[in-house]
């Protein structure tokens, strides 16, 4: 680490304390940005890291609401509006207990540089709750939905702030934010992404992010001249993210054999094929059960609950070739990084927000294997988000073949701007690097260009 990330990272903590995966989020991003820094003092000077570090705005505010007992509930509502140099803000709300600032702002800190490689002019936020969807009535689900918005629809709107979903925020809660929206503003515009197809949504964006982290794996292997045909793939989640990323695996010849949820994962060594997809499907997306009952149905399928008290993902031990987190920050260790390598994975591609610890990030840069990080690997979710605006801009809706071409062409890019920036910093293959480097420099010469606002 040099000098400059190290005075970096202390003032950064002095100035936030008790947000370690802000810290982490940071540091990962400066670590890389210590190369550009020595090639071009003007982003030292005007101080550009140290002004994206800042978050442009936060709002939080309180969400009283009535469940349908008559009971009183109070959550805590959160927007981080991050940076907005190259278009207005652009990210997700998470509903989950853990929903705190740290989190909030290491998501749209991420967000940013995500949102910079897509290619779309879209500035960088996240939001959320700590409200819990799980297991609740559609209507506890609407009413909260509601009261929500009833705040947030101050701050937002489709040329300042465009939400759209993440962990506990899908079709059924995007529908009841945009129904609230449309009814207090009396108007009906693009203020939201992952939209129902009736109403403004585009075709892939439920796909999209599982989608683009396999083809963002693909783009890797080609620069080895190999496919993902044949190749066995471990996926952690169950939810959109995951079941998409299994889909493409699927329809590319590769084999997924792991899935989990919150309470523990299923491993069948034949295979989740698309039959067994489609019942993985209904059970989360229509019946919002949980993966055990997978094994409880597919005889061969292994199940394992989850133990809080072990140092390590027993998920990610098991002999594969491919890896694709898809579930939350941080699943993957040092440990379990070390796991993924000694049973012959030579490609992770992050389907969910920093799913691996700083330490696992340096095994595999280490190891010298095709590592895809999550501000690159699963930016195809943003990047149809960011499509999905460009058709309600135009009042017009591309076919489905048509926005999935769009998506491939997209991760194609973003995987060119990081192997191509990578090399240009003198560390070939390091996607980290070229990521992080490559979605910097775009934000970072717009704020030049925009002087010290």
């Amino acid at each position: 680490m040099s000098d400059y990330v190290k005075s970096l990272m202390a003032e950064v903590k002095a100035k936030h304390p008790g947000e370690p995966e802000f810290h982490q989020a940071v540091e990962e991003v400066a670590d890389s940005l210590g190369l550009v820094m020595e090639k071009h003092p003007e982003y030292r000077a005007s101080k550009v890291l140290e002004r994206i570090i800042e978050p442009e705005r936060i709002i939080m505010f309180r969400v009283p609401w009535v469940d349908e007992q008559g009971e009183v509930n109070i959550n805590l509502g959160y927007r981080i509006e991050m940076n907005s140099a190259i278009g207005p803000y652009k990210g997700g709300l998470r509903f989950h207990p853990s929903v705190n600032l740290s989190i909030l702002k290491f998501l749209a800190f991420e967000q940013v540089f995500k949102n910079s490689l897509t290619t779309l002019p879209m500035g960088g936020g996240k939001g959320g709750s700590d409200f819990d969807p799980k297991g609740k009535s559609d209507l506890k689900i609407m009413r909260f939905c509601q009261a929500f918005m009833s705040e947030l629809f101050r701050h937002i709107g489709p040329n300042t702030d465009v939400p759209a979903g993440d962990i506990g925020v899908g079709g059924r809660e995007i529908g009841y934010l945009f129904g609230q929206y449309k009814k207090l503003r009396n108007e009906f515009t693009g203020v939201l992404t992952g939209k129902g197809l009736n109403w403004g949504g585009s075709l892939i964006r439920p796909e999209a992010t599982g989608y683009g982290s396999v083809y963002f794996a693909a783009e890797m292997l080609e620069t080895k001249g190999e496919t993902l045909d044949g190749k066995t793939c471990l996926v952690s989640g169950s939810g959109n993210v995951a079941q998409y990323t299994v889909e493409k695996i699927n329809q590319l010849g590769g084999k997924v054999v792991t899935l989990s949820d919150s309470n523990g994962f299923i491993y069948d060594e034949e295979g989740i094929d698309d039959e067994k997809l489609k019942f993985v499907m209904d059970l989360k997306n229509v019946r919002r059960g949980r993966i055990k009952e997978y094994a409880d149905k597919y005889k061969n399928a292994v199940y394992t609950p989850a133990d809080p008290n072990l140092d390590h993902n027993p998920l990610w031990d098991h002999k594969a070739d491919c890896a694709f987190p898809s579930a939350t920050q941080n699943e993957i260790n040092a440990k379990d990084a070390q796991n993924l390598i000694n049973n012959g994975v030579t490609l992770v591609s992050e389907g969910a927000n920093m799913p691996t610890t700083l330490d696992g990030v340096k095994i595999f840069l280490d190891k010298n294997i095709l590592y895809g990080p999550a501000k690159a690997a699963n930016a195809g979710g943003v990047a149809v988000s960011g499509l999905e605006m460009a058709q309600n801009s135009m009042r017009y809706a591309w076919t489905r073949e048509e926005v999935d071409n769009r998506l491939r062409m997209i991760m194609k890019d973003i995987h060119k701007t990081c192997a191509v920036t990578a090399d240009r910093f003198g560390t070939p293959g390091n996607y980290v690097n070229g990521a992080n480097i490559g979605g910097f420099l775009k934000v970072a010469d717009a704020m030049l260009d925009q002087g010290i606002v």
